[in-house]
């Protein structure tokens, strides 16, 4: 059973940085094309990056040149490394398969705010 758990959200000041993880369970997350979420208040969920199984990324307009995504197949665990952070991007974050997400794969996401 695949299971993803995020960590590493936090109040940060606009311009800061964090690095989010997601934890996975199950072998089947080396081929997975994983992705990560945010969804902010009153708003719908929406992709803002994702990582294929060899490394090759993508990221939304809102988050490029600012945010990394990557991966440690070795260790089943993904990342995103959030730079020059906005009050915009406060949200809840979280894991799943990238652009087809599983409902059953939704965790409890992590919770990032960006406020001075």
């Amino acid at each position: 059973q695949v299971q993803f758990v995020e960590s590493g959200g936090g109040l940060v000041q606009p311009g800061g940085s964090l690095r989010l993880s997601c934890a996975a369970s199950g072998s089947i997350f080396r081929i997975l094309r994983m992705g990560w979420y945010r969804q902010a208040p009153g708003k719908q969920r929406e992709l803002v990056a994702s990582i294929s199984s060899d490394g090759s990324t993508n990221y939304a307009d809102s988050v490029k040149g600012r945010f990394t995504i990557s991966r440690d197949n070795t260790r089943n665990t993904m990342y995103l490394q959030m730079n020059s952070l906005k009050p915009e991007d406060t949200a809840v974050y979280y894991c799943n398969v990238g652009g087809q997400p599983v409902t059953n794969y939704w965790g409890r996401g992590t919770q990032v705010t960006v406020s001075s």
